[in-house]
């Protein structure tokens, strides 16, 4: 707990203020009237925040004194963006107005505050819209002016979310999802890979904490291996390099907690089968730039004569940098100890990218205006944006989904027949490319022939490839061609067709429902077509109204609907678990509303919950589901507390994955330990083999985590059973 000292804060205030001004002194740049202008951005940032407190007791001036140093430190900004860090809470937190800062500090400063500076007026809003996708389309308006305002965003997350342990729990879920859902691809696209493995981290802290310190402790527990790897493989390679007379230095680490996690999930591999959980990197110093590349792979030469390379871990990112101008010669050897280790190689200028990402090209641009400079990936991604936002008329939260999805999105170069190129984002299918060319072409598209073959509308595209749009006039768009391709130009188009066939379809489907009511005996009125939409698990009137012109939706559903068919028990308790008494406990005023468990994340009793609004009932999810984390990224308000209701035994539907060698009585073996040992209920088994390897899932129904957990602990010391994974 915080202890408020005013005259120990008045020494904690002026030494950090030193700090900042030791690491501005460092870069070599800092003139005096730079100086002076800080001091005095302190100095009114000071006054402005006299008497404020952070919700951890702390003078609030910690918090802007801490986003400058960062800034400076860990960015390699320089004195405008210290200013403007020192400032940036002080129009949205003070009297101090835009007006008076461009007065003292001039446009560039004001506009950069502005940019970072939330918005107030949320009453304009409309009330499907979010509020913070509004925030978010600010920060990307005002980035395409000046990229300070996003280095300096992130900078602002990065010391809120170190700070985060003060808050209530509710809002540490809402930050850490906002971080996860913008500010963490927005940090790996500007190649800011330190403040995003940091942000990761943290994140996982919050929204996933008992696998963070399961995995936290396994890394822990090997920390013994990293006397033994300086000895068998850093001091060889110190003392090959010394013998060939380079300058250079030696970095080691160990994979973070979210990076092992993300390997374990997305691989389907264990703790002890990721590879590079250590790594080491060669910086070379002082090399020419027309000699970088031939340094680097002279290393690389002398690395593999000593050490066996893993040839499917060798990447080459000197010659084909990565997007955000990442460049390094990367390859995971063998140790004499038995442990794979990755070695990165790259040049201090290199590794300063690496580092600092977009960041380091912006600011070398800066400091030299007057070379001419090609290819500046910040100035070009700002363009790409600027166009973007220029042409679009979608709402905030549709264009901030988008920008988030392009992140993390290469780009891939097909030709037309007559030689013209079309850019499409990686993974895009032959759909995708006929939507690029016209809408029309896209709605007939039913295949294509790629470099002469003939292949399905979806088929994926690669660089290089030469497309032919095969069409017919018969062929038009359905639900299903959402699936098939991957470009928002593409599911836009698709679905304001889908949006106009349907309205068209709306009046059969309004006839069929009176038709239905009145053979029911029920009135047609808004509170019983409300009810049906719920029913129906559909918010829209249109997609409603055309199931029921094209039969997806029958008279037998709508008297389900009010009870006025037969009830189906075992298929409802199957599909959802729902009763009048929740078994959560939530805040006061939303203690009336019914819940229901999120069918995304399948959460059951001891998982750290959290309850989503929606509609007129919470949907209760685990805290660290994706679907949650999105929604609490935009949707502050709709966020409520929930917890277990103490006492409350309830056999809820989850799943496992399990991966296995193929053997004689293996099923037999796991359904023993599912019905008999533990007493659980299956609903449904799947199972798959192929040459040997069987690959399944399981739903059941489980009353506590702690059950299921003891569950995949069982099933994992099963003879032959490779992985075991919840769903």
């Amino acid at each position: 707990m915080y202890v408020i000292d005013e005259a120990r804060e008045k020494r904690d205030i002026q030494a950090r203020y030193k700090e900042l001004i030791g690491a501005c002194r460092a870069l070599k740049t800092l003139s005096p009237e730079e100086e002076a202008d800080i001091l005095r951005a302190f100095q009114m940032a000071k006054k402005a925040h006299a008497g404020t407190r952070r919700k951890s007791g702390e003078p609030y001036i910690f918090h802007p004194l801490a986003v400058a140093l960062i800034a400076v430190k860990e960015v390699g900004l320089g004195p405008t963006a210290v200013i403007a860090a020192l400032l940036h809470d002080v129009v949205e937190d003070t009297d101090i107005t835009l007006d008076e800062i461009r007065m003292v500090f001039g446009d560039r400063v004001a506009t950069i505050v502005d940019g970072v500076t939330k918005i107030e007026d949320v009453m304009l809003l409309q009330q499907s819209e979010s509020k913070q996708a509004e925030n978010y389309r600010k920060i990307l308006l005002s980035m395409c002016n000046d990229a300070y305002v996003i280095f300096l965003k992130l900078c602002d997350r990065l010391h809120n979310m170190r700070t985060l342990g003060s808050m209530k729990d509710t809002k540490k879920l809402i930050i850490a999802s906002e971080t996860s859902y913008l500010y963490i691809p927005l940090a790996h696209r500007l190649g800011l890979y330190n403040i995003k493995t940091e942000l990761e981290e943290l994140v996982m802290r919050y929204t996933n904490p008992e696998k963070y310190e399961e995995i936290e402790a396994k890394i822990a527990a090997t920390a013994s291996k990293g006397a033994q790897l300086h000895e068998c493989l850093v001091d060889p390679v110190r003392q090959m390099l010394d013998a060939e007379g380079l300058h250079y230095s030696i970095k080691t680490r160990v994979k973070s907690v979210y990076s092992c996690w993300k390997k374990i999930e997305n691989k389907h591999v264990s703790f002890e089968e990721i590879f590079d959980l250590y790594a080491m990197r060669i910086i070379l110093n002082d090399v020419p730039r027309e000699k970088e590349r031939e340094e680097c792979f002279r290393v690389y030469a002398l690395i593999s004569q000593k050490f066996d390379p893993n040839p499917t871990r060798f990447r080459d990112w000197i010659t084909h940098p990565k997007n955000n101008g990442y460049e390094s010669l990367q390859t995971t050897v063998m140790t004499p100890i038995g442990t794979w280790v990755e070695i990165q190689i790259r040049t201090e200028r290199m590794d300063n990218i690496a580092e600092k990402g977009m960041a380091a090209h912006f600011l070398y641009k800066e400091a030299h205006p007057d070379e001419n400079i090609e290819g500046n990936p910040v100035e070009e991604w700002l363009q790409q944006i600027r166009t973007s936002l220029e042409q679009s008329d979608k709402s905030a939260l549709d264009l901030v989904e988008e920008f988030k999805e392009a992140l993390y999105t290469k780009e891939i170069y097909i030709f037309t027949p007559r030689g013209r190129t079309v850019t499409l984002p990686s993974r895009s299918t032959v759909l995708d490319f006929a939507y690029a060319i016209h809408t029309d072409l896209g709605h007939h598209c039913i295949g294509a022939k790629v470099n002469a073959r003939v292949v399905s509308r979806n088929e994926r595209l690669h660089t290089g490839d030469q497309v032919q749009i095969l069409t017919t006039a018969n062929t038009l768009p359905s639900d299903e061609w959402l699936n098939e391709c991957q470009t928002s130009h593409a599911k836009d188009a698709i679905k304001d067709y889908l949006r106009s066939h349907k309205k068209e379809q709306s009046a059969e489907g309004r006839r069929k429902l009176k038709e239905y009511y009145k053979n029911l005996n029920l009135r047609d009125t808004p509170q019983n077509w409300g009810q049906l939409k719920r029913f129906l698990g559909n918010p829209s009137d249109i997609d409603v109204l055309y199931d029921i012109a094209v039969g997806t939706v029958t008279e037998h559903q709508v008297a389900e609907c009010f009870g006025k068919a037969r009830p189906e028990p075992n298929l409802i308790f199957l599909d959802k678990y729902k009763q009048l008494s929740t078994p959560f406990l939530l805040d006061k005023e939303y203690e009336n509303l019914p819940t229901e468990t999120a069918p995304c994340c399948k959460p059951v009793q001891g998982d750290q919950v959290v309850g989503i609004v929606q509609d007129d009932r919470i949907m209760v999810h685990r805290t660290n589901c994706k679907e949650a984390m999105r929604e609490m990224a935009n949707h502050e308000n709709h966020i409520v507390r929930a917890k277990w209701r103490p006492g409350e035994q309830l056999s809820l539907l989850t799943g496992i994955s399990l991966t296995a060698i193929d053997r004689k009585g293996l099923l037999q073996e796991i359904t023993h330990h599912i019905s008999s040992e533990l007493d659980l209920n299956m609903r449904a088994i799947t199972l798959e083999t192929s040459e040997g390897v069987v690959r399944g899932i399981i739903m059941l129904y489980v009353n506590d985590v702690e059950k299921l957990n003891s569950l995949i602990e069982k099933l994992q010391a099963v003879d032959g059973i490779e992985q075991v994974q919840r769903i």
